[in-house]
């Protein structure tokens, strides 16, 4: 019996099917990992660079970083290299800490309830 390029080509497609089927089928249930934090020696300082980055007043250096940046790269004529790629690299992140502080207002980050009990690893029962 010869198999021809076509249907070792199905062959190879049903066999990945079945593969994929087995792993989304037998994957165990992920449990969430809990750990409290503040045992890193450089956590103190990125959590004090991430409220000065999500706050408003980096909102607002943005919002002016934006409009700055667009209008030297409209109404700037010609720039040298170095000059467009810092306009850009200002833009850029002018644009990161915009969109960060918009998505956190407009679906208010993600939060979990004070009152919410993780269950241990003792009480998770597998079936």
């Amino acid at each position: 019996m010869k198999l021809s390029i076509q249907n070792l080509a199905l062959l190879g497609c049903f066999n990945l099917i079945a593969v994929v089927a087995i792993f989304i089928l037998s994957a165990d249930q992920a449990h969430a990992a809990v750990g409290a934090g503040g045992a890193l020696p450089y956590e103190t300082w990125l959590t004090n660079l991430r409220n000065s980055v999500t706050g408003p007043v980096a909102f607002t250096l943005s919002i002016v970083g934006i409009v700055v940046a667009g209008g030297i790269l409209i109404f700037g004529g010609e720039l040298n290299a170095f000059f467009r790629t810092l306009i850009f690299i200002v833009l850029v992140m002018a644009l990161l800490v915009g969109a960060n502080n918009v998505m956190s207002n407009l679906f208010q980050g993600a939060v979990i309830p004070g009152g919410t009990e993780i269950p241990s690893e003792s009480a998770i029962t597998h079936p």
